[in-house]
């Protein structure tokens, strides 16, 4: 039987050296919206399909063209999650979450599936941090999320990023704004894509999301739905507005974000990036009212906000930010005998419970192979035991990056030793990566 070689087109794989750059920015993003309020949350990879027919909408490109949809063995239409939200809506209601206090604040690091065709920064398997917030009517709702997702980009040392708003309104509003539209698009009826001309009659708010150029630019001269706000939606949008100058948070209103998805009312915005040309858009979200409605719920206004990792990836490659130093062995034990690699069986044990990163050998090399080995895994410290050492209960400790040895002693004091070597390392790293020291 052939190997198989390659993973599945549209997929990749995180190896070992880049996959501690990934658990950074997953954590940071995690622990600032923990300092939000926002506890993590986590949902089942699949769902039944309707579910993201009825949130994300079916005249969307994601569930018109994109889902991952199957039948399992028991006959049911099964799909792979094309986005965050829809599931996390659907785990609050089935756990009656909304009953709490609110709002009912959540945050998570997910995989999602779109076939879509792969390019850099979309594949078909993708990540997302993002987090919802269930129950919250207020403005400063909106400038709350908006702030969180500025926090995180900011923390990850993410720059040439701009914030962009705009609010489409509610179904009372809209209504006439779909009328302007669908006058404006029939007008040019068969200019419009194929996908198009049959949204022109169930959604045309979609034509502008469209991606083919032909549409895009008929799309650019259409009715903005600025111009057909309500007054409550119009009071939102502005208190929005003032929410976010008032925590000095910089925007700009551009009118023609409606993001791709049709749970939105009111606020959306997205943060754009200078680093990846087309593909600019690292984080994008906003407020859906109307979801919990649809999914059978009480009305619950909500809001929430979707943040691609590997985008987010490429652009701090692109902008050269700092990661952590990648993780390293922080002493490896070279043993002569048997009894001495039992010896350092049991020290390495001690030390990885105390938290120091430790190993010893495991595959039978020489004293000359294991030198080898610890260099090539850049331990910074060695200690060789062999018979001599265990007779004496004393060692050398040498620091692989100076070549000093000190001469230290093979009990207690070993581990204080070691654990104390490990904390002022680890101190040294945040301080380089900070760039201020860390007491």
């Amino acid at each position: 039987m052939a190997l198989i070689t390659k993973a599945i087109r549209g997929t990749q794989d995180v190896l070992p050296a880049e996959s501690y750059k990934w658990q950074h920015v997953e954590q940071t993003a995690l622990a600032i919206a923990r300092d939000y309020g926002f506890r993590e949350m986590r949902v089942p990879v699949f769902e039944h399909t309707e579910l993201f027919q009825r949130s994300v909408g079916e005249t969307t490109d994601v569930v018109q063209k994109e889902m991952y949809t199957f039948e399992d063995k028991g006959g049911r239409s099964i799909t792979l999650r094309p986005e965050g939200t829809a599931g996390m809506a659907r785990a609050l209601l089935e756990h009656g979450l909304h009953n709490e206090p609110l709002p009912v604040k959540v945050s998570y690091v997910t995989s999602c599936y779109r076939y879509e065709k792969p390019q850099a920064g979309r594949l078909r398997e993708f990540h997302q941090f993002g987090v919802e917030c269930f129950g919250a009517a207020a403005p400063q709702a909106d400038a709350e999320v908006i702030a969180l997702a500025r926090t995180v980009l900011n923390e990850l040392g993410v720059t040439g990023v701009a914030l962009h708003i705009n609010s489409i309104g509610c179904p009372t509003c809209r209504a006439e704004y779909h009328a302007a539209l669908k006058a404006y698009f029939a007008a040019r009826k068969d200019e419009l894509c194929e996908t198009c001309r049959e949204r022109l009659d169930r959604n045309p708010m979609r034509i502008l999301d469209c991606k083919s150029p032909a549409c895009a630019e008929i799309a650019a001269g259409a009715p903005v739905m600025l111009d057909y706000l309500c007054g409550d939606c119009r009071a939102h949008f502005d208190a929005v507005r003032a929410c976010l100058e008032e925590a000095e948070i910089a925007y700009e209103i551009d009118p023609r974000i409606v993001r791709g998805l049709d749970y939105y009312t009111r606020t959306v915005f997205e943060f754009v990036s200078d680093a990846l040309g087309a593909q600019s858009t690292v984080c994008g979200g906003g407020r859906y009212d109307g979801l919990i409605d649809e999914l059978g719920g009480p009305h619950l206004p909500s809001l929430g906000f979707g943040m691609g990792l590997e985008r987010l990836m490429l652009i701090l490659e692109a902008k050269g930010a700092k990661f952590p130093a990648p993780p390293r062995c922080e002493v490896y034990l070279v043993s002569m005998g048997e009894q001495a690699a039992r010896r350092c069986f049991g020290i390495a044990t001690r030390l990885r419970d105390g938290g120091v990163s430790a190993e010893c050998d495991t595959v039978g090399r020489s004293l000359k192979a294991q030198m080898k080995y610890a260099d090539k895994i850049s331990a910074r410290y060695t200690i060789v035991v062999g018979d001599n050492e265990l007779e004496s209960g004393r060692a050398r400790l040498k620091n692989m990056e100076t070549g000093e040895t000190d001469d230290i002693l093979l009990d207690d004091s070993l581990y204080t030793t070691l654990y104390t070597k490990s904390l002022d390392r680890q101190l040294a790293d945040m301080t380089d990566l900070f760039g201020e020291a860390v007491e």
